[in-house]
């Protein structure tokens, strides 16, 4: 399974700018838009992490303030779907 979240993120408007680039730079990790210090950021398994994991993770970054889950979406990988046996 793949897991894609969907995030809002609140940050202290003074370290809004450090956050984000760490958070832009955090594996999984895509910041699509940043208003006065909220960040909408979609945040995907990796190989090596769970998104769940994560989101947890962002929780510690300097000027964090929440993390808001606003969409979770997961799916089938192609290593996940039932495979045919020969007869």
């Amino acid at each position: 399974m793949h897991n894609i979240c969907g995030c809002l993120i609140q940050t202290a408007p003074a370290l809004a700018p450090a956050a984000r680039v760490a958070i832009a730079a955090s594996a999984g990790c895509e910041v699509h838009a940043e208003d006065r210090g909220r960040l909408v950021v979609t945040v995907e398994d990796t190989p090596e992490r769970r998104a769940a994991d994560i989101i947890m993770d962002l929780h510690q970054i300097p000027g964090v303030l929440g993390v808001t889950l606003t969409y979770h979406h997961f799916e089938a990988l192609d290593d996940d779907a039932p495979r045919a046996t020969a007869a």
